[in-house]
């Protein structure tokens, strides 16, 4: 019984996750249409955003 009560907590924890992780991208997208719609350049903000996934590495010769 008590390995299913961790698997609920889990499961709850990762639905949590996901609803949050949801209105995260609701809101950026909202952001970026308003920016869009008001003609600014929104292109130049997204420049400069956090790129976690993507390591460059220096050429090689």
């Amino acid at each position: 019984m008590f390995e299913f009560e961790l698997h609920r907590i889990r499961s709850a924890e990762l639905r949590r996750q996901a609803a949050e992780a949801r209105l995260v991208r609701e809101a950026v997208r909202s952001r970026r249409a308003a920016g869009r719609e008001a003609g600014h350049g929104a292109a130049a903000e997204e420049a400069h955003t956090d790129r976690r996934g993507r390591r460059r590495l220096p050429r090689t010769a």
